[in-house]
């Protein structure tokens, strides 16, 4: 862990409401992250010496604007708002993103203290601030007389207790971060006055380019993926495709997509249309990219549905650059083409043997939309690409120059394209040859040959900086592990050391029991195996004891709601505690675990003169590598994987690496081997572990 202590600057407005949601913001912040802390500097701002303006005409940086300039005078690191408060489009020397927590989002009427709408006048005086609360007045109190009103929290309430006002709407976020929700008089649903989309959320701003910042932020972005959807058949669309649609709050759409890939959505996410056909455009370019940058600065989780296959004449560049420049990561997801469906589809194969060894895609259109000549010269000056040719660099580089190729053409290797070892290498024609000699893998490979090659995606974005995280666990959770750290820049390398077999042959008996302790989310997912095989019914599950907030959740995962955990400290021995409080003598116990597991838990319970049945329903199997892939950081979710990893590849293997493991039991097999975990994960789930990773890595990029 980091011991040193980085203090950052962060500017606020002076209300009691600013400076109590800024601090409440910073201090979640501080918890995330090691040894970084936060001072707050009350600024303030013409919105809260003007309270004579009328906030409908006022300009859009009323409230930011004394904020924004101590930004650039670098008197304070950032600035925290109320999102809606930010201008848009905010300065473009500053930068910004929004903190994922919102508060509630509904507007509420606030009266006397003791008063209903039933006990207004006949012509109530309502207080209003802006046009959409306005309109929502003339509608539910048309004979209102509506005047415009101003002042922090304390004082509009303050006018209405006075009698200068009968009614005041207020966003109910503001009454709870104060801790007055109790002056809410009446709700105001959201299908009569709808809320703009930054209400309850906070903003941090801060000087566009700030490194230390991006990395501040990289911590609440979700990567954006941009994904290849095949072409107008829903079945030309990949699982990885499939898998990022039914987790994103907003897709950015084609149009030559089938429209049926929407359906995938979950339930509220928000599927723009910005597709361009024919020269009608539903959104210009810049349009788009500056959608996705700010849909992602939202801290939303954006998929790019890209028609055919996302890198081929779909614009991919202009977009991906975007977020580059703003150090928020993506993925791009390949997909099925018009190209591969109109040759490999229809028959009319692009290399067929003794007919045809390679062929040319371009297009004869320029970027303005002109006509270009597609003659030879131009066709020379196109990348190629040579597919079963990594034993023939040499003659391969040989050739290209004698036919006119400059040996400084740029050129790439790349090894099992698309693979977790993927691995590329950059040289030029001239030195192709020595690659051959000196680096050529026994693996699969391309060569590419032209400019293009210069390019590439940035690798270190994100919070996980796209490091290469070794998952460990279980092959029952790898997808989970693995979709995390891709949510957050890395790069994950899946590694099982440990399978968990189910014992079939155990016959559960359910309805003898009056408790189900569990206390694991792999011991959930081997019982709930046998009660599906031996098709029990969910009904005779007795109540059910968990150790902690992920075994929880994993019952959660069958629509099962556990009955009692552990309050905060999520252990064994939380455990045993909470069972002397609830457990009765002469009750029936049913503890399910594997066979690492020990019987200390069930042993506790029988002193708590119960009847335990220590039932051993799965076994840790150790599986086994040929070769340790090269990686940054591992992720032990067991004692079961320390042992198994370090069986297998030693101590010496861990050296220089970076660890995050769940649980104390876990960390203790490490110490056995004098190791220590860099990061030890406060609640034993997955997802907090890979957060905490994430934490980890932020925290040093800003102790710089």
């Amino acid at each position: 862990m980091t011991k040193s202590q980085t203090v950052l600057k962060a500017g606020t407005r002076p209300s009691n409401l600013a400076l109590t949601q800024t601090r409440g913001a910073l201090d979640r912040i501080e918890n995330r992250l090691e040894g970084i802390t936060f001072d707050m500097v009350p600024i303030t701002s013409v919105g809260d010496t003007d309270r004579t303006t009328d906030l409908r005409e006022a300009a859009d940086d009323f409230f930011t604007r004394e904020l924004d300039d101590a930004l650039r005078s670098g008197r304070v690191d950032c600035a925290v708002h109320s999102a809606k408060d930010l201008p848009d489009p905010l300065a473009g020397d500053l930068d910004w993103f929004w903190l994922p927590w919102r508060a509630e989002p509904r507007d509420a009427l606030v009266l006397a203290p003791g008063k209903t709408a039933a006990d207004l006048p006949d012509r109530p005086v309502i207080g209003v601030s802006s046009e959409r609360r306005e309109q929502y007045c003339s509608t539910r109190f048309p004979k209102a007389v509506q005047k415009t009103i101003r002042g922090n929290i304390e004082e509009r309430i303050a006018q209405v207790d006075s009698g200068d006002y009968d009614i005041v709407i207020m966003a109910a976020a503001a009454l709870f971060r104060l801790g007055i929700e109790d002056r809410i008089t009446e709700w105001i649903p959201l299908e009569e006055l709808d809320v703009p989309e930054a209400q309850g959320y906070l903003a941090i701003t801060f000087r566009k380019g700030d490194e230390r910042m991006m990395a501040l932020r990289s911590l609440f972005m979700h990567t954006v993926t941009f994904a290849g959807a095949g072409v107008s058949n829903k079945e030309l669309c990949t699982i990885a495709a499939l898998r990022a649609l039914k987790t994103a709050d907003i897709c950015l759409y084609d149009s030559l997509i089938d429209k049926s890939l929407l359906d995938e959505l979950p339930y509220g996410a928000q599927a723009i249309d910005v597709g361009k056909r024919c020269g009608a455009h539903s959104k210009e370019q810049h349009e788009t990219t500056r959608l996705i940058c700010e849909c992602a600065r939202k801290s939303k989780r954006v998929v790019r549905l890209k028609g055919g296959d996302p890198g081929i004449f779909g614009r991919l560049a202009e977009e991906t650059e975007a977020l580059e420049e703003l150090r928020i990561p993506f993925r791009v997801i390949p997909g099925i083409s018009a190209l591969q469906a109109a040759t490999t589809g229809t028959g009319m194969l692009l290399t067929r043997r003794d007919v045809s060894r390679g062929f040319v895609a371009l297009t004869p259109r320029l970027s303005g939309g002109g006509l270009a000549r597609c003659d030879g010269e131009m066709k020379n000056q196109l990348p190629v690409i040579y597919y079963m040719s990594i034993r023939a660099m040499e003659p391969i580089a040989q050739q290209l120059i004698e036919d006119g190729r400059d040996p400084k053409t740029p050129a790439a290797v790349i090894y099992n394209a698309g693979g977790e070892d993927e691995q590329v290498f950059k040289t030029t024609l001239e030195f192709l040859p020595d690659h051959a000699r000196k680096h050529c893998l026994k693996q699969p490979g391309l060569i590419m040959v032209g400019e293009t090659t210069r390019y590439g995606y940035r690798e270190n974005l994100g919070a996980l900086q796209g490091k290469r995280i070794l998952l460990t666990c279980s092959e029952a959770i790898q997808q989970k592990a693995v979709d995390l750290v891709h949510d957050l820049g890395g790069h994950p390398v899946q590694y099982p050391l440990i399978r968990l077999k189910c014992r079939r042959s155990f016959q559960l008996r359910c309805a003898e029991y009056d408790w189900l302790v569990v206390t694991s989310p792999s011991s959930v997912r081997a019982f709930m195996k046998l009660v599906d095989d031996q098709k029990i019914s969910y009904r005779s599950i007795p109540k059910i004891m968990v150790c902690g907030r992920g075994t929880a959740a994993e019952f959660a995962e069958y629509g099962i709601q556990v009955d009692a955990w552990p309050e905060g400290n999520f252990s064994a021995e939380a455990l045993k505690a909470l069972a002397r409080e609830i457990v009765k003598p002469g009750e029936k116990i049913l503890r399910v675990r594997s066979d690492k597991a020990g019987p200390d838990l069930a042993q506790s319970f029988q002193s708590l003169e119960a009847e335990v049945e220590d039932a051993i329903i799965y076994d840790n199997e150790q599986i086994t590598h040929e070769e340790l892939p090269p990686f940054d950081a591992v992720f032990f979710a067991s004692a079961s994987g320390v042992e198994s990893f370090i069986a297998q590849w030693g101590v010496q293997s861990l050296e220089n690496k970076t660890s995050v493991v769940i649980g104390k039991p876990t960390a203790q097999a490490m110490q056995q081997h004098g190791l220590t975990p860099d990061v030890l994960s406060g609640i034993s789930t997955i997802p907090d572990a890979i957060r905490a990773l994430a934490a980890h890595f932020v925290s040093r990029t800003l102790h710089g």
